[in-house]
């Protein structure tokens, strides 16, 4: 079941929207690049919440950022520092499946990118037949 709704994602903190982005800059660069459908998806899930809510500039912004603490970083690491800000379920999860749906944007899902799938499910403590079932609801 997908929980990521427009509701859930307008009641993170700033510290917690970074954590979803670095998320899914992970996720987009799983395979080794980072293609326009990808970034795309990323910016419509969270340009979609509310205009008010995060501009393209604080996006724009926050994914250099993001990117400035994924480079040079294990992703272990990263993961870690992401379930520790992100201390609700709901949360981890929404980004989670915010992660799929980048991976799945550009209509080919890897095998880089289900191993991601699987790295981040478990380094959120998210169950993984959780995490196959929204891979399922989001690339079919």
């Amino acid at each position: 079941m997908l929980v990521c709704t427009p509701e859930l994602l307008s009641q993170l903190k700033n510290d917690q929207i970074d954590s979803l982005i670095e998320l899914m800059l992970l996720a987009a660069s799983a395979d080794g690049e980072l293609s326009i459908e990808e970034i795309d998806q990323l910016q419509q899930s969270l340009l979609e919440v509310d205009e008010l809510w995060l501009t393209q500039i604080d996006l724009e912004k926050r994914l250099r950022d993001a990117h400035d603490r994924i480079s040079g970083a294990q992703r272990s690491e990263r993961l870690r520092a992401v379930k520790a800000t992100l201390s609700a379920m709901d949360a981890r999860k929404a980004g989670l499946e915010l992660a799929i749906r980048v991976m799945a944007a550009d209509g080919i899902m890897r095998t880089s990118e289900r191993e991601l799938i699987l790295e981040t499910a478990e380094a959120l403590d998210v169950d993984r037949d959780a995490a196959a079932d929204m891979v399922k609801a989001i690339a079919g």
